[in-house]
């Protein structure tokens, strides 16, 4: 009796103690008087010795203004702000362990998925995102993959219990357009198979684009009133309608220069809204992609080329090649456990050829501005969301410390999983004696 009343309290000891290690500091909310800062406002002149004003979620006022009574008073004396960074295409919040299979949720069963949300996938206690959001990428966009239409993506602020709260108000449908190329060095397709394959899954696109077609005209007739019948359920059909229609953007995942050239010509004419994502080889198209006007999502910058007889540079280049060239480029990091490497993603575009101060649009005001949220995120400037960070430096380098973050307005506890292993060791007490 006596041995399991010590069990019990061994155990019930044990237990406070993982309790009180795993409970997270809370964000707070309030009026803030963000003063003394370099403003990076992204969209208009940077302003020195500043202060940003923050009240109910909103950027309310900045410049040189006054902080108001009973404001929450911070000195950012030396200190840079910036509009928080946006990832324009990972998995994070939908998989916690790459190598098990149990916390994986991006890639569904099924090869005309587009109706499979991602939004609803999302984990808000992933232990991934307090590690991206601490530096300073505030908003990420869940994209599913596989497939050929691999379900819809969804943009979520790295901040709240539930996937509705983390909704930051966009979600596009994900293509991944037919290969024609190997898929990899591991690839040993004849060239005859890998030809076969692809005109094969070019022409289930078309057929399932024509079907889509046809259930838009019939649904925009109910809709109209000009019909009295209903539509059978045909939830692939109703989630591309609007996708036909131009009311929903679709994600175009294509990277060979062989394949974004056929791409191309397959939105021709299709009167679609839509985004070209991944595009490793856009730089060998970047006239065309210009002439029709695509914007797009490119990256991983810190990769390796896709040929063998390229440069050794042509991933770092590729992002400003594009936008020589006129194309509207936002940069992604295409991970799950290392989003937060956003920011050296940019500034290795930057020094090989986009420029420091695109590059930085490139993952802010130009995602937001493809995403139509550029009226809340991706710059400073009074009525948008407070959501920003805050650094004593440059955000492209490694050496820069981010010293706050806000999202909406909440005032984000800079700790995650990697500071709590870091504060735990740097201060670890020895070890019990037998």
């Amino acid at each position: 009796m006596k041995q399991m009343k010590n069990i019990i309290l061994t155990l019930a000891g044990v237990f406070c103690v993982l309790l009180s290690y795993g409970q997270n500091a809370k964000a707070t909310t309030g009026t803030f008087a963000l003063t003394n800062a370099t403003i990076v406002t992204v969209t208009s002149d940077t302003i020195k010795n500043g202060t940003l004003i923050i009240s109910d979620g909103k950027i309310t006022d900045l410049g040189t203004v006054s902080a108001p009574a009973g404001a929450n008073v911070i000195d950012c004396k030396g200190l840079f702000i910036f509009p928080g960074m946006i990832e324009s295409g990972a998995r994070l919040g939908l998989v916690e362990v790459g190598s098990d299979p149990r916390t994986r949720d991006y890639n569904e069963v099924g090869d005309i998925i587009p109706q499979m949300k991602a939004l609803t996938a999302v984990n808000p206690n992933s232990v991934l995102i307090p590690v991206t959001r601490v530096s300073g990428v505030t908003t990420s966009l869940a994209v599913p993959t596989g497939g050929l239409f691999s379900g819809t993506a969804a943009l979520i602020n790295l901040h709240g219990y539930t996937p509705d709260q983390m909704y930051a108000g966009f979600e596009g449908v994900v293509l991944n357009f037919p290969i024609t190329g190997k898929r990899g060095r591991w690839d040993r397709r004849s060239d005859e198979e890998i030809k076969k394959e692809a005109e094969k899954a070019l022409e289930k696109l078309n057929e399932v684009w024509e079907k889509a077609e046809a259930y838009s005209k019939i649904d925009s007739t109910i809709l109209a009133g000009k019909a009295s019948s209903k539509l059978d359920y045909y939830p692939e059909m109703e989630t591309l309608a609007p996708v036909v229609r131009g009311e929903k953007t679709l994600l175009v995942e294509v990277n060979a220069a062989n394949d974004i050239k056929a791409a191309i010509e397959w939105v021709k004419d299709k009167n679609l809204k839509v985004i070209f994502t991944g595009m490793s080889e856009g730089w060998r198209l970047a006239e065309e992609l210009a002439e029709a006007n695509i914007p797009v999502i490119t990256g991983p910058v810190l990769d390796i080329p896709n040929r063998d007889y390229d440069k050794y540079d042509r991933s770092y280049t590729n992002a400003g090649m594009m936008h020589q060239a006129g194309v509207k480029v936002a940069i992604r990091t295409n991970d799950a456990e290392n989003v937060r490497n956003l920011p050296y993603n940019a500034g290795f575009a930057a020094t090989y050829g986009l420029g420091k101060e695109e590059a930085l649009k490139a993952i802010t005001i130009t995602p937001a501005q493809l995403f139509g949220v550029d009226d809340q995120l991706g710059s400073l400037e009074k009525g948008k969301s407070a959501t920003l960070f805050i650094t004593d430096g440059d955000p492209f380098e490694p050496k820069t410390q981010v010293k706050y973050v806000f999202i909406n307005g909440w005032n984000i506890p800079m700790e995650s999983r990697q500071t709590k292993l870091y504060d735990e060791f740097l201060d670890r007490s020895p070890g019990l004696k037998k």
